[in-house]
């Protein structure tokens, strides 16, 4: 089953079907997320093989709060902030949601796209997902390291819960890079885990993100196994360090404009 299997009309927006049920199992218990369901004596350290890769849209929807609303929101912004036929960017791309959103309520004449994803087994999948599904749209997927890549000016950039897997340490200098991509008006989406800076206020966040996950039927021991193999992985920053990191770039606005627990989505201008 790829992400874009039978995308499902919802007003002028095609969403991916596992989009629009948020609180419901996939119809098809083999693409359920169980990856920590049975106690392990070594919890290996977080990587997007292809074991995640087949259960991925089944995790998502599960594990991150307002998901769907994100991916919504992008060809709106885009209709709004995207210089027809402009080039888009979407960085650590996974499955391509964030593509199919797109090309979902845009003409294929209305941008270009590529995906780009370190792992092999989401590049792969990508690309045979937009072959399928946007066959008209020019979409491509590059298997890169975003850190090194030589970036073609663009009119959007898309960065997905996709900064937090990186060292803190290289985060200033791709957000600088990605800045000198962005052609002037241009916008770049920002969506994190984030912690709070006051130890009350992350902890209470914490806890009622895992009554989400319990919500959506992940165990106890799912939640802990999970939060082991991706300490120091996956390494979050606060929304005012992001807004700062972002400044500091080079970007003169940015507006928080999506929150839910302790995942939100930022949106950067580049002056015009």
């Amino acid at each position: 089953m790829q992400l874009g299997s039978v995308l499902v009309k919802s007003g002028r927006v095609n969403y991916p079907p596992f989009l629009m049920t948020p609180g419901l199992p996939m119809s098809n218990a083999s693409y359920r997320d169980a990856i920590f369901s049975t106690p392990l004596d070594r919890v290996a350290r977080f990587s997007f093989d292809e074991q995640v890769v087949a259960c991925f849209p089944d995790m998502i929807r599960r594990s991150v709060p307002g998901y769907g609303q994100i991916l919504g929101m992008l060809s709106l912004i885009a209709q709004r902030h995207l210089r027809h036929g402009a080039h888009v960017y979407d960085l650590g791309c996974s499955l391509g949601a964030s593509g199919l959103a797109l090309a979902g309520a845009l003409k294929p004449d209305a941008f270009r796209y590529t995906g780009v994803d370190l792992s092999p087994a989401m590049a792969e999948r990508a690309r045979q997902t937009f072959s399928e599904e946007c066959p008209d749209y020019a979409m491509s997927v590059e298997e890169a390291d975003i850190r090194t890549l030589n970036y073609a000016p663009s009119g959007m950039i898309i960065l997905n819960f996709t900064l937090q897997f990186l060292p803190p340490a290289d985060r200033d200098a791709l957000l600088k890079r990605l800045y000198e991509a962005l052609e002037p008006g241009g916008v770049l989406i920002l969506s994190e885990k984030t912690i709070d800076a006051d130890e009350q206020d992350n902890a209470w966040r914490v806890e009622r993100y895992h009554d989400f996950k319990r919500a959506n039927g992940y165990s106890d021991l799912e939640i802990s196994q999970k939060r082991t193999a991706l300490e120091n992985v996956l390494v979050p920053d606060t929304l005012d360090a992001l807004h700062e990191r972002l400044q500091q770039a080079g970007f003169p606005r940015s507006v928080t404009w999506f929150q839910y627990l302790n995942f939100a989505s930022v949106i950067a201008f580049k002056e015009a």
